[in-house]
């Protein structure tokens, strides 16, 4: 087990290892970073440099933060995580850690998790995406609910994109949020039809909570 500091800094989420910053990314399939050997918890690693022509340079460039590389669902599936985001720590153990809160069941494609989340009365299955800034949701109708804005954003392979924003209100098995959706780009949107899915849930949804995220088990808590 292994406790690190956590830090949420221009809307993105990261854990510090030995001083250097690391994007925690459950929607990436692939970790990568400029240190390619490590261990955490006592499990060692070895990742590359880069991953669809993202680097840890120009991964910082993006996300406007300087860090050393992103964690994703390859290294991610092997632990129990305990977010506690007010005490900005993460708690990352190879023994199983306990939540008390709401049990969300899991699901997955190609390692990412899907949850599934109820807009307007009706259910939608959504990647749970702790290295996007706001949440997605491909459907028309996002468009009737109120605008907040726009956001400019990235995705490995894209690259940066704007989307118009809408606040919207989402049920996550009985625990009710208010979230930022836009919509991706095409290509992307596409990806998301191969996995029968409709949108992103960002990590907005852990701000001011602790949240478990026990991959192995496909179990998110809230």
């Amino acid at each position: 087990m292994q406790t690190l500091p956590l830090i949420f800094k221009d809307g993105h989420l990261f854990v510090n290892m030995e001083g250097n910053l690391w994007l925690f990314d459950t929607g990436a399939p692939t970790s990568f970073g400029n240190i390619t050997n490590f261990t955490i918890a006592t499990k060692s690693f070895t990742i590359g440099k880069a991953y669809l022509g993202l680097s840890s340079e120009t991964l910082s460039e993006f996300v406007g933060v300087q860090c050393i590389g992103l964690l994703g669902a390859d290294i991610l599936r092997h632990f129990d995580h305990l977010f506690d985001c007010a005490n900005e720590q993460v708690t990352i153990s190879l023994d199983e850690l306990k939540h008390s809160g709401q049990t969300v069941h899991l699901s997955e494609f190609m390692g990412i998790p899907i949850i599934t989340v109820c807009i307007s009365g009706i259910e939608y299955r959504m990647f749970f995406d702790t290295g996007a800034q706001i949440s997605y949701f491909q459907d028309d109708a996002l468009a009737d609910f109120p605008a907040c804005g726009s956001v400019t954003d990235f995705y490995p392979g894209v690259g940066r994109f704007q989307t118009d924003t809408h606040l919207v209100k989402v049920s996550l098995c009985s625990v009710d949020f208010t979230l930022r959706f836009g919509a991706l780009p095409d290509l992307i949107g596409a990806t998301l039809m191969m996995a029968d899915t409709q949108g992103i849930i960002g990590n907005q949804i852990m701000a001011n909570r602790v949240t478990g995220y026990f991959p192995r088990r496909n179990v998110l808590c809230l």
